[in-house]
């Protein structure tokens, strides 16, 4: 007995159900190359997938094809594939398969042909450095971590704290001059990065730079820390460290003074002759530097013979004389007493 078509048809839906959802709605591949480092391609999320999916992948003409190694799961549901560095192949056209696998039935989803050179995202410009250049001037100047720096194109966005809208330039370098400031403002400054012409097609912009911030008159976060940082190191550590030097200097000049004090040096005074003994051989008037002549004259030129004078009285002079002429040993009495023979005294009373 033949079942009705209208029991056959919603049989039927029911069961090809899925495979007509996954093959009617197919996920969007998208593939990007970060900073050339790794890459990802994703085809949705868990929320939105109907089926479990694989991806296969194959450079033209160079390689077999290859199912992905590395899975992006979210609660066993795969929705991506990451690649490692050594995996991607630029200039070369990169094919993506996609297949939906339900109830042990493989089925074929979609196929895309990219090329990778045009799918590279650069990572973020970092060490954003402001310059005042002359007195209205400023010069913005960043790093890009991506290898090929002559690869990239810039954007800096830029606003003050009184304007309403976001300001843009294009720049080809790494640095940007700001041609007129107001003292008064403070200015916000962004920058991004892209891969030039000249080494790609693309419009995946890297992310936003982390902010800086120039101004007097800045009252956002990070300038309020920079400027507190600097207050504790001008007005605090500095001169705390000033007071410790010269604290420990103080220190070190008394603890040599005390040192001095508890246990004095004892003088060397031999050192002070060395050269009296060593360089003039003991000649004490070499070593003082006396002149010959003034030695010389400190010498004297005469001779004197010792004189007996004695004085006596007019009465007893002559028996004086006579008695101790008497009592002269022999040797004085056989000679003339002369006892003044070489006096210089012309005058003397013997």
């Amino acid at each position: 007995m033949a079942l009705p078509s209208a029991f056959i048809m919603p049989i039927l839906l029911c069961s090809l159900g899925p495979y007509l959802a996954a093959a009617h709605s197919p996920p969007e591949v998208d593939c990007v190359v970060f900073n050339e480092e790794y890459m990802t391609c994703t085809w949705g999320s868990r929320e939105t997938l109907t089926a479990n999916y694989s991806l296969y992948y194959w450079y033209e003409n160079r390689s077999p094809v290859t199912e992905c190694k590395h899975y992006l799961q979210d609660h066993g549901i795969s929705f991506g594939c990451h690649f490692s560095q050594t995996e991607i192949i630029q200039f070369q056209p990169f094919h993506v398969l996609i297949n939906a696998s339900l109830g042990g039935r493989t089925l074929d989803i979609t196929n895309k042909s990219m090329e990778l050179q045009d799918r590279v995202k650069p990572e973020a410009p970092v060490n954003l450095t402001i310059r005042n250049m002359s007195s209205n001037q400023l010069q913005l100047s960043w790093t890009s971590p991506y290898p090929k720096a002559h690869c990239l194109e810039h954007t800096v966005k830029y606003k003050s704290n009184k304007d309403t809208s976001w300001m843009e330039h294009s720049v080809q370098g790494d640095v940007f001059s700001f041609p007129s400031v107001d003292y008064e403002k403070y200015y916000t400054f962004y920058v991004r990065s892209k891969i030039n012409k000249y080494c790609g097609t693309t419009q995946l912009w890297s992310e936003w730079s982390i902010p800086m911030v120039w101004g007097s008159n800045s009252t956002s976060k990070g300038a309020v820390e920079e400027q507190l940082h600097w207050f504790w190191i001008h007005t605090v550590l500095i001169p705390i460290a000033s007071c410790l030097i010269l604290l420990v200097f103080v220190l070190l000049v008394r603890m040599e003074r005390v040192w001095i004090i508890l246990m004095p040096q004892i003088p060397n005074p031999s050192k002070n002759f060395d050269e009296l003994f060593i360089t003039h051989n003991g000649n004490f008037q070499e070593w003082a530097g006396v002149p010959k002549d003034i030695m010389e004259s400190f010498k004297p030129n005469y001779s004197e013979n010792i004189c007996y004078v004695s004085e006596l009285s007019p009465k007893d002079s002559y028996e004086s004389l006579w008695e101790s002429s008497n009592h002269l040993p022999p040797l004085m009495r056989t000679a003339p007493v002369d006892f003044c023979e070489h006096s210089p005294y012309k005058n003397s009373y013997v």
